[in-house]
């Protein structure tokens, strides 16, 4: 395999306007003209950044549900109807044409409909390519309120095999994975996609904006390191439009490194601060060498596996022929959960 040239990498931070309280037509308009706005700030971002560095942005992130906020109250029918796209929609349409005209691979996160679940939709972090196609499809598997995967983990085997839970689209500008949101928690969901060949994670996110450390800015330094990978991350330049302080979740974006330097980083606002260089020959270079600082080969997986294989935590197919869940499902099976692991002597 061909080593790609060094290029530049951008977590856009921008403004998610919320869609709740639209109409339908309205919050189909209202994603559209989200896309064409992100189209004009990548367009200026790569020209300046082109200038600077001197080095073309080949890799764009946009925030956590950037075309529509999260649903606040809504049901998971009225959501699908507001909030949801179809996995052949205009809005997909949109983001190809967006990154077919810019020549470039695009990542976001959004909330889609999937005809196989009718009565559910999935959080779906995306990578689209220069040509227009859909290179990968995430959908989120670690949520507090919305359906997931492991929610019908069987069915979604059934339908889509194991590959599909951590996918990884082998491109021309390196190997891209994605994880959502507060899934850069997890050390497993990193680590499942860096053994699967990730070079490069896309996260996108909407969180808490603080000049404290918070818990993710500390995991992206983490999973970054401890799988040898680069990581994008966009925060949200927070959301206009919603019953709460529009800049509660802002700043941040941020571009890791694998040895976990933060290579640039965005404070507040709308910004494309968040940038950095991404040398994967350099990656590859550093994997191949044997030593202590080679986190991801001196992985020894076999020690965790009857842990991991043992009696489940959260229980998957809750949700296996549920018929629009109701939001509480949620809350009922994690209090049962945490119930549970009392029991047992976990918790």
């Amino acid at each position: 395999m061909t080593d790609p040239t060094a290029y530049q990498a951008l977590a856009l931070q921008m403004t998610c306007p919320a869609v709740n309280r639209l109409s339908v037509d309205d919050a189909r308009a209202s994603m559209l003209a989200t896309i064409a706005r992100a189209g004009q700030l990548i367009a200026g971002s790569r020209g300046f950044l082109g200038s600077f560095a001197g080095s073309s942005t080949q890799l764009i992130v946009l925030p956590e549900y950037f075309m529509t906020s999260f649903p606040m109250g809504e049901s998971i029918e009225a959501w699908q109807a507001k909030g949801c796209v179809a996995m052949d929609g205009p809005e997909y349409e949109a983001l190809g044409a967006l990154a077919q005209a810019q020549k470039l691979h695009l990542s976001g996160n959004l909330y889609e409909l999937d005809p196989r679940f009718p009565s559910l939709y999935f959080q779906t972090s995306f990578l689209i390519g220069p040509n227009g196609d859909v290179l990968l499809r995430y959908r989120r598997l670690i949520s507090m309120f919305a359906p997931t995967p492991h929610d019908v983990l069987d069915e979604y085997l059934d339908h889509y095999g194991a590959d599909a839970l951590f996918p990884v689209a082998d491109t021309a500008i390196g190997r891209i994975a994605c994880v959502a949101s507060e899934e850069i928690l997890y050390p497993e969901l990193v680590r499942a996609h860096a053994l699967r060949g990730a070079e490069i994670i896309c996260h996108s996110s909407s969180e808490v904006g603080s000049p404290r450390a918070t818990p993710k800015n500390i995991a992206k330094q983490a999973r970054a390191y401890e799988n040898m990978v680069y990581l994008v991350s966009a925060n949200s330049a927070g959301i206009s439009g919603i019953a709460f302080p529009e800049a509660s979740t802002d700043g941040h974006s941020q571009v890791v490194d694998y040895r976990g330097h933060v290579l640039g980083e965005a404070s507040s606002g709308e910004s494309m601060c968040g940038n950095g260089e991404i040398d994967i020959a350099a990656l590859r270079r550093t994997r191949r060498k044997p030593g202590m600082t080679n986190t991801l080969a001196r992985q020894r997986l076999e020690l965790f596996s009857r842990v991991y294989a043992g009696e489940p935590v959260y229980p998957a197919n809750t949700l296996l022929g549920s018929v629009a869940p109701e939001r509480a499902h949620f809350q009922r099976t994690l209090q049962d959960t945490i119930e549970s692991l009392s029991k047992r002597g976990i918790i």
